[in-house]
């Protein structure tokens, strides 16, 4: 593998890994989810999803991971992937969104927490155990350290990967999902950013 995509995977794991942090830090870590507006000098111009306007600055030597679409079809038993969904009367997870993670990142953000993607959205992270058609779609067994979650995968559901990303492919109109901290002038800095390809992209 090269450098340039071990660097990309890697950015990605930092990604993950940030996206998840505890109360501890939450103060200083700020998730943000919207799309390009426009590049402004060494900035780039935010609206979020709120409809509020962001700048964000990038630090010294930037990684970009992008997210690429993907299909149910790409999801084997073994793999390891994470969802974002609500959850069903009846205790299942109806997938809004499923990310497939590459081999390298296996482990990262591993569970079953709250999250933000919407009021009381869930992220589950885990080892996929088995893939079943179910009445309201394909049903993933997905198992991790505390228990398992069925998550059932709708027509709706984006199912994603990260792959390598790089500058050039970040431009107005981009979906990006960036978690950075917040500067005392009120603008925002990250160390990476994560986008959409080819139109896919972090979900609202």
């Amino acid at each position: 593998m090269s450098k340039i995509i071990q660097r990309a995977l890697a950015a990605a794991t930092g990604f993950a890994v940030l996206c998840i942090v505890g109360p501890a830090s939450a103060q200083e870590i700020v998730r943000i989810r919207g799309t390009i507006e426009r590049i402004d000098g060494p900035a780039y111009v935010i609206k979020s999803r709120d409809g509020s306007e962001l700048k964000l600055t990038l630090t010294d030597n930037p990684l970009y991971v992008a997210i690429s679409p993907s299909t149910m079809a790409d999801i084997k038993p073994g793999m390891f992937v994470g969802s974002a969904g609500m959850m069903q009367p009846d205790g299942t997870q109806k997938a809004i969104e499923v990310h497939i993670f590459p081999e390298s990142m296996r482990g990262t953000g591993e569970g079953h927490y709250d999250w933000d993607l919407k009021p009381q959205s869930k992220m589950t992270n885990g080892n996929v155990e088995q893939a079943v058609t179910g009445v309201d779609g394909p049903v993933l067994s997905v198992k991790y350290k505390e228990g398992e979650k069925k998550l059932v995968v709708t027509p709706e559901t984006v199912v994603v990967t990260y792959v390598p990303g790089n500058k050039d492919e970040v431009k107005p109109g981009t979906k990006v999902f960036v978690a950075a901290k917040k500067q005392p002038d009120g603008t925002f800095q990250a160390p990476r950013i994560t986008y959409g390809r080819n139109g896919a992209g972090p979900a609202f």
